[in-house]
């Protein structure tokens, strides 16, 4: 065990960045205003913390039965850079009555927006988080759980949206920062696991993907990834003309912040422009109403679609590098996505699922009939729920390669 000196450094990072803040002559800032320069240290450090509440309804009258901390905690960006992130650890009041120490699930949210009001910690401390009856169900099991808010939600900057390194970083640094949160009073090198559907589906995914090589000191007994946008390419042709076409805005206000010198808004029209400028401040609900079935065509300063741009250099080789599956999990993997999606295409979950297998790794794939991408997510929430428990009961992890 560690616990001592990784969490006497956390919290020494903590003080320090907290004792900035409150300096004379400092200036006011907000919870999600990193200090500049960021502070030295380690990916997962926490940078600082705050109490915070999670209500589980929009009316908050239910509240989580859970010790909940906000946090800011040093992760890496698309090339690597340092960044601050934000997000939320639940401590469970329920006692862990499975073996061992009590594990860990870091749960990585879907379709937020672009917005910093869209950030999840901000939802569940507002009771609108929609994935909070899921996050619940996982408190209810004794897990501790952490939530990430990914880069740009909340913090500056335009949020990675679907951006494989990113969320991967994210994902996984936010289980660090649990573990070395003294607060929390999580076990700093126990049983840890990732979670998570659409948006959230590919972060828990590209975790999967990365941790051998990024965290690899973490104990991983497994990943659920739900409806992975594992091809943006083959995302970003199915939303175009869509309800939730606002989605493939928020891919590209992420692209341009990524990889600025692709200048995306060079490629738009008036019209064009200021649908990118309004989806950057837009949660999910305001975008799917306000740009729904939009044509990209309608946005250009030519008349080519969007999709037919991403298909060419240089934003080819950029979208390409988003794609998951090129990298081996090292530990098993539920994928659960349903053949009638209307928003995530199925077929590239079903060859994801088929690509990892040939690599090695115990994949079990789950098709459902139900329809629409929504309902797609309430039907995995058992099944995901008992692939965990599973996993941290040490059973064997099922796999079903060769019959999907």
């Amino acid at each position: 065990m560690r616990i001592l000196p990784r969490r006497a450094l956390s919290a020494a990072v903590a003080t320090v960045a907290v004792l900035a803040l409150a300096a004379p002559g400092a200036s006011a800032a907000s919870f999600y205003d990193p200090p500049s320069p960021l502070p030295a240290g380690s990916d997962g450090d926490v940078i600082r913390h705050e109490t915070s509440t999670f209500y589980i309804d929009p009316i908050q009258l239910i509240k989580a039965d859970a010790d909940v901390q906000r946090i800011m905690y040093l992760s890496r960006d698309t090339h690597d850079a340092p960044i601050a992130v934000t997000g939320t650890v639940l401590t469970p009041h329920a006692a862990w009555h499975g073996s061992g120490p009590r594990p860990i699930v870091s749960y990585a949210v879907g379709t937020q927006g672009e917005g910093d009001d869209c950030a999840p910690s901000k939802a569940l401390a507002a009771g609108f988080e929609y994935e909070g009856p899921f996050i619940a169900g996982l408190l209810t099991r004794g897990y501790g759980v952490v939530v990430t808010d990914y880069e740009g939600l909340g913090t500056p900057g335009d949020h990675t949206y679907v951006n494989r390194a990113s969320q991967g970083h994210a994902v996984l640094d936010a289980i660090r920062a649990a573990q070395r949160l003294p607060e929390a009073g999580l076990p700093d090198d126990g049983p840890v696991a990732i979670a998570g559907y659409s948006q959230g589906g590919g972060a828990s995914a590209a975790a999967a993907e990365l941790q051998p090589g990024y965290a690899p000191e973490l104990k991983l007994k497994g990943a659920y990834a739900g409806a992975v946008p594992a091809d943006l390419a083959s995302v970003a042709k199915n939303l175009d003309g869509h309800y939730a076409v606002g989605f493939l805005g928020f891919a590209l206000v992420s692209l341009n912040y990524a990889y600025p010198e692709l200048n995306i808004p060079a490629l738009l029209n008036a019209r064009g422009k200021q649908l990118f400028e309004r989806v950057r401040t837009e949660c999910t609900v305001e975008a799917i109403a306000a740009h729904a079935f939009t044509q990209s065509a309608t946005l250009t300063n030519d008349g080519r679609s969007l999709t037919a741009y991403l298909g060419e250099e240089p934003y080819r080789s950029r979208v390409a590098e988003q794609k998951i599956g090129s990298l081996k999990p090292s530990a098993p993997v539920l994928i659960v996505h349903s053949a009638l999606d209307d928003i995530v295409p199925y077929a590239q979950d079903r060859d994801l699922g088929r690509t990892w297998c040939g690599k090695g790794v115990k994949v079990q794939f789950s098709t459902s009939l139900v329809p629409t991408h929504v309902l797609g997510a309430v039907r995995a929430y058992p099944e995901a729920f008992a692939w965990l428990e599973g996993r941290f009961a040490g059973l064997p992890a099922p796999v079903n390669c060769g019959w999907f």
